[in-house]
């Protein structure tokens, strides 16, 4: 009789049981459908510029699941998208504020994920704090050490920050081996650990070589170009990589025009001129090495030479005429592209 009243009180238990996870996964399937309602209506908004409404509705998403890492993400993107770098006022502090609160929050579900450690380094970038951006940026590295782009993005991180004093770094280039690495130096290694990734891909030579071009108030003309010759060594029929050497050989000739000798000048007006039309021969289409055709010719054949320079004036203005007509043509082309693909 004992044994018979056990088993029935036992039955009854699993009955309440049975009854109790079935409410319950009711309920959790419910809260999930919420969740993923709410996360995709915010998610409209959001590609559509109105990150009030989304903000509104990721948090509705995460009130149903509060785990759902992709609408910490966007959330964070949102507040974000609101907040306006270099501003300090209360309101847009808090902005920030809560998009890093909403990233690290995604960050403490997922820390392997890589577009949350981008979103929050980009975030801290925004504000400025280089030291946490620069652990978040290498994060990712660190995950996919086999993924060019990602020295890329790194490099780029490090590069808007060469003109600016960073702490615990010195002012200069970092010449002294014993100097702690600034972001120059950091700019330049992952610009050239990208390389060594894939040494055969052009694209890396053309990254590096655009960064030396860039440095402000000296570009490094030299090691740019020496990068930009070893980019058409893979890619010899590269239109755009031969004007990159003829651009250079001519802002060189004439940004130190007042240092250099003519001798020197004029040397670097042939490379510059052999090079723009080596890229005219492979894309005659290509405007972009007309007009520095025409600079060469104008700024320094006709100052070294000033008895042949109206020679050089009347040069200069045929290739500026064909730079124009090539201009005209890339344009018109580009509308026809669009319009046969049904945009505006």
């Amino acid at each position: 009789m004992f044994r018979k009243s056990t088993n029935i009180v036992l039955l009854i238990l699993l009955a309440l049981t049975a009854i109790i996870i079935s409410t319950s996964c009711k309920k959790l399937k419910t809260s999930r459908l919420q969740a993923n309602y709410y996360f995709t209506r915010a998610n409209n908004y959001f590609s559509e510029a109105k990150y009030r409404d989304a903000i509104e509705d990721y948090e509705k998403a995460l009130s149903y699941n509060p785990e759902l890492v992709d609408a910490f993400r966007y959330l964070g993107e949102a507040y974000k998208n609101l907040f306006k770098p270099g501003v300090t006022t209360p309101e847009n502090m808090e902005k920030a504020n809560k998009a890093l609160e909403a990233l690290n929050r995604a960050y403490e579900i997922d820390p392997d994920n890589k577009n949350v450690i981008y979103s929050l380094g980009d975030m801290y970038d925004k504000l400025r704090n280089y030291e946490e951006a620069e652990k978040l940026y290498l994060r990712i590295i660190e995950l996919e050490p086999a993924n060019m782009n990602n020295y890329y993005v790194v490099a780029e991180f490090y590069k808007r920050y060469v003109t600016v004093k960073v702490s615990g770094t010195p002012d200069e280039k970092g010449d002294d081996e014993n100097a702690v690495a600034t972001p120059f130096r950091k700019a330049e290694e992952m610009y050239l650990r990208r390389i060594e990734t894939d040494p055969y891909n052009p694209q890396g030579y053309a990254y590096i070589a655009q960064f030396y071009d860039d440095q402000q108030p000296s570009p490094m003309f030299d090691e740019a170009c020496k990068y930009h010759r070893m980019r058409i060594t893979l890619d010899p029929e590269n239109a755009e990589a031969w004007y990159a050497v003829g651009a250079n050989r001519f802002w060189k000739a004439n940004r130190l025009r007042l240092v250099l000798s003519k001798e020197d000048r004029l040397e670097l007006g042939e490379e510059s001129l052999k090079a723009l039309f080596k890229a005219s021969d492979i894309d005659p289409s290509y405007p972009e090495p007309y007009i520095y055709v025409n600079l060469v010719y104008r700024n320094i054949h006709a100052n070294i030479y000033p008895d042949r320079a109206e020679r050089y004036i009347k040069e200069a203005d045929i290739f500026q005429e064909r730079f124009q007509e090539a201009k005209k043509k890339q344009a018109e082309k580009r509308k026809l592209e669009r319009e046969l693909r049904g945009e505006r």
